[in-house]
C-alpha cells in the first residue's frame, strides 16, 4: 500500500518560520510521499517563499506541492515555484509526476491550484459580463487541463491534487454564501471520469476533513485549521477493500 502525507494551508511567515520543520520529524516512518495543497506562505512574498522552500528541503520522502491564492497574491508565483524547486519539491500546476513508491508500485499526482464557481445547480455560467465569463472560463480550462493530466497518467494509483475543492461535502462549517469562492464542481467531474483514486485539497478552513466526489472518490481536505495536526495519512491499495483503505487513514 501506499501511504500519502498531505497538508495544506500553513501559511508560514516570519512570526512563524522554523515552527512547522520540527512536526515532521516522523514523516519518513509514516508517509511514502507528502502533498501539499497550496497556500503554503502568508502572502506570497519572495521571502516567505525562502521560508517555504527551509521548511520542506531534505526531507526523506518526495514532496509535491500545488500553491494556493495566498501564494498568488504578490504575483511573486514564478519565484516561489522556483525556489521549491531548487529545494527539491515538485510544484504541479496543471500538470503532473509519477513517484515510485518501493514494493508498493507507482504513484501519479496531477496538480493544479484550480479556482471557484460553485457547485450542480448553485454554479456560475459562463454568461453575461466579459468579467463573469472570464471567472468561469477560467475555471473550466484548468478542470480540462487536470482531466488531460490525470488521463494521461501511466501509473498504479492517481491522485488529484488541489487547492480549491471539487465538492461541496469538505465545505461543510463554511458560510454557504461562500462556497462559489472555494471551489468548483467541476474538478470533481475531471476526477471522476479519469479513474482517479483520491482527491486532496485545502482552502476551506472552517471546512470538513471527510467527503466524495459523485462518482465515489475519496475527497480529503486537508488545511492545517480543519487537520488540527501536522499532515494526515491516507493509504491506497487496490488489494484492499474500501473499508480497510479508509481504516489506515491515521493521525499524524
Amino acid at each position: 500500500m501506499i501511504r500519502i502525507a498531505a497538508i495544506g494551508d500553513i501559511h508560514v511567515g516570519e512570526d512563524n518560520r522554523g515552527q512547522f520543520r520540527p512536526r515532521l520529524a516522523k514523516l519518513g516512518e509514516q508517509a511514502d510521499v507528502l502533498l501539499l495543497a497550496g497556500d503554503l506562505t502568508q502572502h506570497g512574498t519572495p521571502g516567505e517563499g525562502r521560508l517555504i522552500a527551509d521548511e520542506f528541503k531534505d526531507l526523506p520522502v518526495p514532496v509535491v506541492a500545488v500553491l494556493g491564492n495566498h501564494d498568488y497574491h504578490s504575483d511573486a508565483q514564478g519565484e516561489i515555484t522556483a525556489m521549491l524547486s531548487d529545494a527539491g519539491v515538485t510544484v504541479l500546476e496543471c500538470s503532473s509526476t509519477v513517484l515510485t513508491c518501493s514494493g508498493a508500485g507507482t504513484l501519479g499526482v496531477a496538480g493544479s491550484k484550480g479556482f471557484g464557481g460553485g457547485f450542480a445547480g448553485k454554479a456560475a455560467t459562463a454568461f453575461g459580463e466579459p468579467e463573469i465569463k472570464a471567472f468561469v472560463t477560467h475555471t473550466q480550462r484548468i478542470a480540462a487541463q487536470l482531466q488531460e493530466q490525470l488521463t494521461g497518467l501511466e501509473a498504479d494509483y492517481r491522485v488529484a491534487l488541489t487547492h480549491y475543492s471539487p465538492v461541496k461535502d469538505t465545505l461543510a462549517g463554511e458560510p454557504p454564501e461562500i462556497y462559489p469562492f472555494l471551489g468548483s464542481y467541476l474538478l470533481a467531474e475531471a476526477v471522476d471520469s479519469t479513474c482517479t483514486d483520491l482527491a486532496v485539497h485545502g482552502h476551506a478552513h472552517a471546512g470538513t476533513e471527510k467527503g466524495a466526489t459523485p462518482g465515489g472518490v475519496r475527497v480529503r481536505n486537508v488545511a492545517l485549521p480543519v487537520l488540527g495536526r501536522a499532515y494526515a495519512v491516507y493509504c491506497l491499495d487496490h488489494e484492499a477493500s474500501p473499508e480497510a483503505a479508509k481504516a489506515c487513514e491515521m493521525p499524524a
